[in-house]
């Protein structure tokens, strides 16, 4: 991978400044999934909080965005 997982939010605002392609995205979630698994959250609190409604991503495209992150969760167990 090009991109070194991120240890804290503010290593994963900083992807931002990157090219978007399928690596980045890929780290950025290891990252987050690192980073709440430290502070002590649950999958099922992060897929609450992915679950939310928001004005960035519509209901499909969030329910999607989670079971991608479940799976990666698992994965990095």
């Amino acid at each position: 991978m090009n991109y070194p997982i991120p240890d804290s939010p503010q290593e994963i605002f900083a992807l931002r400044q990157q090219p978007i392609d399928e690596e980045l995205v890929a780290s950025a979630i290891a990252g987050v999934i690192k980073i709440v698994r430290a502070q002590g959250q649950s999958l099922e609190e992060l897929t609450a909080q992915l679950l939310a409604d928001d004005s960035l991503l519509d209901q499909q495209q969030r329910r999607w965005l989670s079971q991608l992150v479940a799976q990666s969760w698992e994965k990095f167990s």
